[in-house]
């Protein structure tokens, strides 16, 4: 395995690895992408996003300012996972 695989590979890790706890921690007031949106846009973070690596608020800016060049898979479980957590902030502020 080559040094340069092995880092993409420890990059990666952490990436998921941060996510996940951001995910658990999360307050109505952050935005957790889903498992689906990590599995399915870790691939398009490194190629869009890599210099934000590992600041996940960095990361989300940079994926949204993307948008377009996105997969279409990342870009369908982002949008969904966007509107579901507009929503989720709107039901909440409201009560």
């Amino acid at each position: 395995m080559t040094a340069s695989f092995s880092r993409i590979l420890r990059q990666a890790g952490l990436i998921l690895a941060l996510a996940a706890s951001l995910s658990a921690l999360s307050s109505r007031q952050s935005f957790a992408f889903s498992a689906e949106a990590q599995q399915m846009c870790t691939s398009d973070a490194f190629r869009l996003c890599s210099s934000e690596i590992p600041n996940i608020p960095k990361i989300t800016a940079c994926m949204v300012k993307h948008r377009s060049e996105l997969s279409s898979g990342c870009r369908s479980v982002m949008d969904r996972d966007l509107t579901a957590q507009k929503k989720k902030v709107a039901t909440t502020d409201s009560e």
